[in-house]
């Protein structure tokens, strides 16, 4: 079966936005290596994850920043990495209005998301990276979709831009796996999804 993972870029107050803060501007890992988030979000799931699956803002953002062909010569090694692993490997987007795509390995599809999911999920393949904004996040939680959810937490309590949160027909139950926090506050938040016997037990 394959792993469906959720990525959450958030501030403190759900909303699903990058400002900038006391160290945003600042690399927090070595010099030209990626940091503590970006490792566990990403280069260590290159080898396993054979699909990403994007809203349409997220695949546009995706395809003018971080293809290969939208790289900067001096941008570091591993983003070089990033580009050439989004440039491989099959590329979702979930749209009803997007016609061109214009990035090799992608596709559009569109409809319900839970059949959408379960489509992508029984086909061959590795492990599946949900990666968009809080729109199509928030739906993941709510239908209980994904596996696991990787979450950056900025310290800023922003107050404006798109929720994560909203809301819910039922309670989502998470097991919190690990907590790390960084050189400039944000936390680095991993947990699973709870199913079955166990959820039912902490409600």
């Amino acid at each position: 079966m394959r792993k469906i993972t959720a990525n959450l870029y958030m501030t403190l107050d759900g909303r699903g936005e990058f400002p900038k803060y006391p160290g945003s501007d600042l690399p927090s890992g070595k010099p030209g290596e990626p940091d503590e988030f970006f490792r566990k979000m990403w280069t260590d799931r290159f080898s396993d994850v054979t699909t990403v699956v994007m809203g349409r803002r997220s695949f546009t953002g995706h395809r003018r920043v971080h293809s290969l062909k939208g790289r900067k010569p001096n941008d570091p090694k591993f983003l070089f990495d990033y580009s050439r692993f989004l440039d491989r490997v099959e590329k979702v987007c979930l749209s009803h209005r997007l016609k061109r795509l214009d990035w090799e390995n992608s596709r559009v599809l569109k409809g319900d998301l839970a059949k959408i999911v379960a489509r992508i999920r029984s086909e061959k393949g590795g492990n599946i990276i949900i990666e968009g904004g809080p729109r199509l996040i928030h739906e993941v939680l709510r239908l209980d979709l994904a596996d696991d959810y990787w979450f950056l937490v900025m310290p800023v309590v922003f107050g404006r831009g798109p929720r994560y949160w909203g809301p819910m027909k039922a309670q989502t139950n998470l097991k919190l796996l690990s907590a790390s926090t960084m050189r400039y506050g944000e936390l680095v938040l991993h947990y699973e999804a709870v199913r079955g016997k166990a959820a039912a037990k902490g409600k």
